[in-house]
C-alpha cells in the first residue's frame, strides 16, 4: 500500500510541477499540426535535426559535407568520417534535446533575449556555410534572422513565448517524426534503417528504442521546465525597463 501511495505521489508532483503555460502551447501546437502554422516550425525542427547529424559527425572527428532541408520536411546530412552510430543516431534524437534545452533554457535561466540572437546568429552562418540547396539556405537564413530581430528589439515575455513554442514543437516532432518514418513507414530508407544495416539490428528495434526515449525525454523537459514557474512570475513581476 505504501509503495502504492508513493507511486501516487510521483505522479501528484510530475503534475503539480506541469507549467500551465507550456501545455497550452503543447496542446495548440498539437491542434495547429497540419496547418501553415506550425510549418516554418517543422521546418526548423528538419533543419536542426540535419545540423544534429552533422555535429554528432564532427564530435567523432568527421565533417559535414553538405546539408539540405527541402520544403516537403525532409532534408539529408552527407558527412564524411566520424562515428556512423553516433551520426545516425543524432538525427532524432539530437532535435528533441535542441528543443528540450530551448525550453529549458527560456523558461528557467531568463536569458531569452540572447538565446534567441545566439539561435539566429548560428543559423544565419550554419547556412550559409553548410546548406547546399536554395530553399534550406533561404529558410535558414530567414528563420535565424527572424529570431535576430525577435532577440534585439522585442522584449522578454514575447521571446520567452516564442523560444517555447519552438522548444514544445520541437520535442513534439521528434516523437512523430520517429513514428511516421520508422515504426508507420518502416520501408523507407531512415536513419534507423540504415542502423539496422550497419548492426543487423531490426529497424523496429531502432524505432521503439528511439520512440521510447524521445517520450521519456519530452517528459523529463516538461517537468524540469515546470520548475521555473516562480522564475517567470518573478521576471513577470519586474518593473525595470527592457533593453
Amino acid at each position: 500500500m505504501s509503495q502504492g501511495l508513493e507511486g501516487t505521489d510521483v505522479i501528484k508532483e510530475f503534475f503539480r510541477r506541469l507549467n500551465i503555460g507550456i501545455i497550452l502551447i503543447f496542446a495548440a501546437v498539437t491542434l495547429l499540426w497540419n496547418t501553415p502554422v506550425v510549418y516554418p516550425l517543422k521546418i526548423f525542427v528538419v533543419f536542426m535535426h540535419e545540423i544534429s547529424h552533422g555535429i554528432a559527425a564532427m564530435a567523432t572527428g568527421g565533417k559535414i559535407e553538405e546539408i539540405v532541408v527541402v520544403s516537403q520536411e525532409g532534408g539529408h546530412a552527407i558527412t564524411r568520417g566520424g562515428s556512423p552510430f553516433w551520426t545516425l543516431t543524432a538525427g532524432y534524437l539530437g532535435s528533441l534535446v535542441w528543443g528540450g534545452l530551448i525550453l529549458l533554457l527560456a523558461v528557467r535561466a531568463q536569458l531569452d533575449k540572447t538565446l534567441s540572437v545566439i539561435l539566429g546568429l548560428g543559423m544565419i552562418v550554419v547556412s550559409i556555410f553548410y546548406l547546399r540547396n536554395p530553399f534550406g539556405l533561404g529558410f535558414g537564413i530567414a528563420f535565424g534572422a527572424a529570431l535576430l530581430i525577435s532577440g534585439k528589439f522585442l522584449n522578454r515575455l514575447v521571446n520567452r513565448w516564442i523560444l517555447q513554442v519552438i522548444g514544445v514543437t520541437s520535442c513534439l516532432y521528434a516523437i512523430l517524426d520517429i513514428k511516421s518514418d520508422i515504426l508507420d513507414r518502416a520501408h523507407l530508407r531512415s536513419d534507423a534503417r540504415m542502423l539496422a544495416e550497419m548492426t543487423n539490428i531490426p529497424t523496429l528495434f531502432w524505432g521503439v528504442l528511439w520512440i521510447l526515449l524521445a517520450i521519456a525525454g519530452t517528459i523529463f523537459f516538461l517537468y524540469v521546465a515546470g520548475g521555473g514557474k516562480k522564475q517567470q512570475t518573478l521576471a513577470a513581476g519586474e518593473t525595470q525597463p527592457e533593453d
